[in-house]
């Protein structure tokens, strides 16, 4: 008889989970609804519309070799992208963990933001969601188990802005029309193969360096200080991160695959490496 009644203890405990995971991506779905209708809000009308190579005159050489590469004269301004990723994501603090994860992402770029959300799948049935976003100047990392346990929630600092915002500039490897100087990127001059990129988003000002390769593509880049969640506090660290794997998506040289890492006093940390499986760029439309 016990044997009956521990069976039936284990499939009704199977049944809550089961239900606690339905219930948990129908509220997790409804607040990516909301996060990116409210992103959408804020699209601002993009000037100008389709891409000049006058444009890039007197940016410094390796800049220029970039834009030459990636983009054709008369190329559409990116407006907004939709991304699917699959890859690993390492939670560990000391010691590597790296788990798979899926992910969609929207990007708009001006006003700029996005929304990443993610599924971290730590085992059998046990996700983690997770939002991370900029939308209308304002960070968000939001970690929750299954939708419904909220593991970290920070929002709304200077801090978490400047990462976010660090992040959007860092990925516009994907839809490089937003570096160009009518986008809003200021350019400086670092040596032959390196320059520094800063976009301001109302308070908020984020510098990178872009590293190039022979060929003219992003190979890397890096930030002197991005902020890190480390328990429950905000700790500026070097951030990087590279590209690999480019081809062409509606007419711009992109890379595929990425990885970003803390760079610690320990050496390099990778945290995240993936791969996108999908993406579509919406463009300005050419007129009206």
């Amino acid at each position: 008889m016990w044997i009956k009644w521990i069976a039936l203890i284990i499939v009704s405990i199977i049944v809550c989970i089961g239900l606690a995971s339905i219930y948990g991506r129908f509220r997790w779905q409804s607040g990516t609804d909301k996060l990116r209708a409210k992103l959408a809000s804020g699209r601002r009308i993009i000037k100008p519309k389709i891409y000049d190579q006058k444009e890039i005159e007197g940016l410094p050489a390796p800049v220029q070799r970039f834009f030459r590469t990636v983009l054709k004269d008369g190329q559409l301004i990116v407006a907004a992208v939709k991304f699917v990723h699959q890859g690993q994501f390492n939670m560990g603090e000391t010691e590597a963990k790296w788990s798979p994860f899926t992910s969609t992402q929207l990007v708009v770029t001006q006003r700029p933001g996005f929304d990443w959300d993610g599924r971290i799948h730590m085992a059998p049935k046990l996700k983690v969601f997770v939002h991370d976003a900029y939308v209308l100047g304002e960070g968000t990392l939001h970690a929750s188990l299954l939708g419904l346990v909220t593991l970290a929630n920070v929002r709304g600092t200077p801090e978490v802005a400047q990462g976010e915002l660090l992040r959007f500039l860092a990925e516009a490897a994907w839809y490089p029309t937003a570096l160009l100087p009518s986008q809003g990127v200021r350019w400086e001059a670092i040596n032959d193969i390196s320059a520094r990129g800063t976009l301001t988003d109302g308070a908020t000002t984020v510098s990178l360096v872009f590293r190039f390769n022979t060929e003219g593509l992003i190979d890397t880049i890096y930030a002197a200080a991005r902020y890190r969640t480390v328990g429950s506090s905000l700790v500026a660290m070097p951030w990087s991160g590279r590209f690999w794997e480019y081809t062409v998506r509606n007419g711009m040289y992109i890379p595929l695959e990425g990885e970003v890492a803390w760079q610690t006093p320990e050496g390099s940390w990778p945290y995240w490496r993936g791969q996108i499986t999908e993406i579509n760029h919406e463009f300005a439309p050419p007129t009206g």
